[in-house]
């Protein structure tokens, strides 16, 4: 018997108001437990394709496809159902804690809020629920009565894993969670969010520019480039031997440690992702691709290889 998967998106598309294709024909599967890694560089679709899922796009945003989470389409559910899986089926960290968390209300009344609106936890229950959830993220459980300028960057992207827990969702989508951290402080948040995946069986969606941080936290790896997935995998084989030539740029753009060839002389990419209102035809990488093909200009490419490992490649 095949278990269905926590999260299946179908044929996913995204177009702005100005007629920017944000996201095109995203097909993804993730199950409870594990840990899927999105990468790209700004402007590829990854942040859009996080707000997708929960619906959280600007009303002028037009979307297709399906997003099918525990099986219900959420591009299909009514305003009421929305509301009830935000937070509690589904929960977003966003990047930047600090314009994400009231300036204005202290620590304890934003974790609780949640539980209270989707009645997760009795009123004369919370105060202890929000101790348990602060110190389930290794904050002491005074710290519910402190505002997020009295806390450090690191405790504040703490608080906001601990708020995306506080309804016990089954999924957390991690939008470049550790951006504004220094790099001990992104590894406690990354083994924190790694130990939470695990002891909760909870699936994970995190989102990050950086393939090395994906490849060391995440089972499985999607590469994406002008709102497609231009390559998808097993997060090690992604990281150390990628498929498509945009991904292997992102990998070898970050200097390998006990690699001297690669620290001193990182390797990058020119040029910048296509404008989503105006993508060139065929291939929308072939403009930046060092190993492009005359006919990679007039023929797109579509996701081929074996089922655990795709690219979308004419090389492939």
């Amino acid at each position: 018997m095949t278990t269905a998967p926590l999260l299946d998106i179908k044929d996913l598309n995204v177009t702005y108001g100005t007629g920017a294709a944000a996201v095109r024909g995203v097909d993804l599967t993730l199950a409870a437990g594990q840990k899927l890694g999105i990468a790209g560089e700004s402007g590829c679709g990854k942040s859009t394709l996080a707000l997708a899922l929960l619906r959280l796009l600007p009303a002028g945003a037009k979307l297709s496809g399906e997003i099918l989470l525990d099986g219900e389409d959420v591009l299909t559910m009514k305003w009421g159902r929305l509301r009830a899986v935000r937070w509690a089926g589904a929960s977003i960290v966003f990047q930047g804690a600090m314009h994400s968390l009231n300036a204005v209300r202290r620590i304890g009344d934003q974790i609780a809020e949640p539980m209270l609106i989707h009645r997760t936890a009795p009123p004369s229950g919370v105060r202890k629920k929000v101790a348990v959830l602060l110190e389930h993220v290794g904050l002491p459980a005074s710290r519910a009565d402190s505002y997020p300028h009295e806390l450090s960057g690191g405790q504040r992207q703490r608080v906001m894993i601990a708020m995306a827990l506080a309804c016990d969702p089954k999924l957390i989508v991690a939008d470049e969670p550790t951006t504004a951290l220094d790099v001990m402080i992104q590894a406690q948040i990354l083994r924190l969010i790694e130990q939470l995946v695990a002891e909760q069986n909870v699936g994970l969606i995190m989102i990050s520019h950086d393939l090395a941080v994906l490849a060391d936290t995440c089972d499985r790896l999607a590469v994406m480039y002008a709102g497609r997935v231009v390559e998808q995998g097993p997060a090690a084989q992604v990281y150390e031997s990628a498929l498509h030539p945009y991904a292997k740029a992102l990998s070898a753009a970050f200097p390998r440690i006990g690699d001297p060839a690669s620290r001193h002389a990182p390797r990058g990419l020119a040029g910048d992702p296509p404008d989503p209102s105006d993508l060139p035809p065929g291939c929308t990488f072939h403009p930046r691709c060092p190993v492009a093909l005359d006919r990679c200009a007039v023929e797109d490419q579509a996701l081929r290889g074996e089922e655990e490992r795709r690219a979308a490649c004419v090389h492939v």
